[in-house]
């Protein structure tokens, strides 16, 4: 598209946009093609339109959008609550590329109580209202089970498909099956269980389905104490066996005061990418639905947007008529017979809480599935959190890390440890031996050493590393920092790893001059760092062990002229040690290594005995 030709084209659009109405309704942006590529909705079509094409918009999405519009249709309506269905309704027909999408397409189950003349009761995801009342849909495939569980303990409804009337009941066409002979049936079908005692039964099943346990345990507790006055012990005994099946289930499920009543909970929790929008229902302060809805984001919208399409949403699909929303911050929406709650306290403040936390943990579960499956995803995750906790360029793929060890100055060494991508490259690991330094100075050993290392990677000219680690508090810092920056000229950021007074560390260090990065100390990054400079201490301890270890195998053996790794082997293999080869005798030795050699090192150990020869 030439730049006359797009010039021509937003001048178009403008005209379309000025000649809306300033009234509520849903908009629709169209593509070349004549694709709708962005539903929208506004509580004024015309100010809501012209914004997206003012020259001071600043969000690169939203330009995006706006170059691939080439017409716009609008549809008014009476209400911002009706706009918003619309919105809804217009984004799942036509799925547009720039609309906010919801990644769930699940079915879920609902409980199916048909109109039968004994009526059934039974879990299904098909919807007919031919057939009986739907309670749910349930979220959590377990909720509707226990619901479905108490039922049947509580009221043993018919499972089979028979065709049951009141003329074949009657006429006893019907004979009793299997589950009436294992107690899980009253059966109905030959009358042994009345239609009305039957139909009583359901009333109840579809009150506890509605969520309203306590007004049937109050009628079973009631019954109860009924049947017992009129000596009627047997019966009673059954009532108290539901009475005490169903408060035992209200206990399970009551999580609030009973107090609340048919209301809606919702949440949002955010990332770059996704929005999780929780969603609870209560019922007589039990939770019967509960469930974490995910969102695409695709044009950076506001928490309030999401939110708002998400509650209508949620309530479609869950067929919920509750008067009363609880929300975390205040909504710009009105809807016809709807009060929104921010609660501060109370119960209904512990409600938003919980779902509050139900939606961070289903982002975190997300999150931890995700990086199970693709790794690299959680690496380049914690790069960036350490790029922009120190605010470096770029992310810090290759990071290194030094450390000195010696015992009194004797064997200094020092080692460095390089992870790439968060994850330790090993093969780059290398070890330095401290030479020209004398003493236990660790400062000028890591001088050294720093010095040693990026002089000879700028003379192969290797990737230098991204960031550079001290296991060490200022000074450390310091006196690389002065290799580094004063010395080499070389710009690679330094941070330090300090300690407290128990010798943990607590503080990472950057800048120049340092200062403290806030970071929570059992927070997943710093972890990594943590890890980072326990491997360049393990590094260097094992290979200062190991240096040491060699100096102490060498023994007056090894100056021995005369006398090679193998016979010292052999001697030692035999004797166990220097101290018992001194102490032997010559024929001792020359029973282990010959005359020849034993006579050396006899002689080399008994140089007294020798002159006095």
């Amino acid at each position: 598209m030439t730049k006359q030709e797009n010039e021509e084209r937003i001048k178009r659009l403008k005209s379309i946009v000025a000649n809306m109405p300033e009234k509520p309704g849903s908009y629709q942006y169209y593509d070349d093609q004549g694709v709708i590529i962005y539903v929208g909705k506004a509580k004024s079509l015309k100010s809501r339109c012209s914004s997206y094409f003012h020259t001071e918009v600043d969000r690169f999405k939203t330009k995006v959008l706006v170059s691939k519009i080439h017409d716009i249709t609008y549809t008014v309506v009476n209400s911002e609550e009706d706009a918003l269905l619309l919105e809804n309704s217009l984004i799942k027909k036509y799925k547009p590329r720039y609309n906010v999408l919801l990644k769930d397409g699940k079915t879920y189950p609902s409980i199916c109580v048909t109109n039968e003349y004994f009526p059934r009761i039974f879990k299904t995801r098909t919807i007919n209202k031919k057939w009986g009342t739907y309670f749910g849909p349930y979220s959590h495939i377990s909720t509707m089970y226990a619901v479905l569980e108490i039922i049947n303990k509580l009221y043993k409804p018919r499972t089979c498909r028979l065709p049951l009337t009141k003329e074949g009941v009657e006429t006893g066409k019907f004979k009793p099956c299997l589950e009436y002979h294992i107690h899980n049936c009253d059966a109905p079908c030959i009358g042994k269980q009345s239609y009305e005692e039957y139909q009583e039964n359901m009333r109840q099943a579809r009150e506890i389905l509605k969520g309203n346990t306590r007004s049937i345990t109050k009628w079973l507790f009631d019954e109860m104490q009924k049947k017992a006055e009129e000596l009627k012990f047997e019966e009673a005994e059954a009532l108290k066996t539901r009475y005490l099946l169903l408060s035992n289930y209200c206990s399970k499920s009551e999580v609030v005061s009973h107090t609340i009543n048919n209301v809606d909970v919702f949440s949002i929790t955010n990332d770059e990418n996704q929005a999780y929008i929780n969603y609870i229902h209560v019922t007589n302060g039990s939770i019967n639905q509960a469930f974490t809805f995910e969102y695409k984001k695709k044009l950076n919208e506001t928490e309030e947007e999401l939110l708002q399409l998400g509650i209508v949403e949620i309530r479609q699909r869950f067929r919920s008529n509750s008067r009363e929303i609880i929300v975390p911050f205040e909504m710009h929406l009105e809807m016809e017979n709807v009060t929104f709650t921010i609660p501060q306290r109370g119960d209904k403040k512990t409600l938003l809480d919980l779902s509050e936390m139900n939606g961070k943990q289903y982002k975190f579960d997300r999150l931890k599935q995700a990086e199970k499956l693709n790794p690299e995803q959680k690496q380049t995750r914690l790069m960036k959190e350490l790029q922009q906790a120190l605010k470096l360029d770029k992310m810090p793929y290759q990071i290194e890390c030094f450390d000195n060890s010696n015992i009194s100055g004797t064997d200094a060494v020092a080692g460095c440890v390089v992870f790439k991508g968060m994850k330790p490259s090993k093969k780059d690991y290398r070890k330095y031996n401290i030479k020209t330094v004398v003493g236990p100075d660790d400062y000028a050993s890591m001088q050294e050493v720093v010095r040693r290392r990026y002089t000879r990677m700028m003379e192969e000219e290797t990737p230098l590393p991204d960031l550079i680690i001290t296991d060490g508090g200022k000074g450390q810092m310091e006196v690389v920092r002065e290799v580094v920056e004063d010395e080499l000229h070389l710009q690679i950021p330094i941070a330090g790893l300090a300690k407290n007074d128990r010798h943990r560390t607590n503080e990472l260090l950057f800048g120049f001059p340092p200062v403290v990065i806030g970071m929570k100390t059992d927070s997943e990054l710093f972890h990594v760092l943590t890890r980072i400079q326990d491997e360049v201490h393990r590094y260097a301890i094992t290979f200062h062990r190991d240096k040491r270890s060699k100096h102490a195998l060498h023994s007056e053996l090894d100056d021995i002229k005369g006398i090679g790794p193998k016979t010292r082997d052999e001697l030692l293999k035999k004797m166990k040690s220097v101290k018992k080869i001194k102490e032997a005798s010559k024929e001792e030795l020359t029973a282990i290594i010959g005359n020849s050699k034993a006579e050396i090192i006899w002689n080399h150990f008994h140089p007294d005995n020798q002159l006095n020869i």
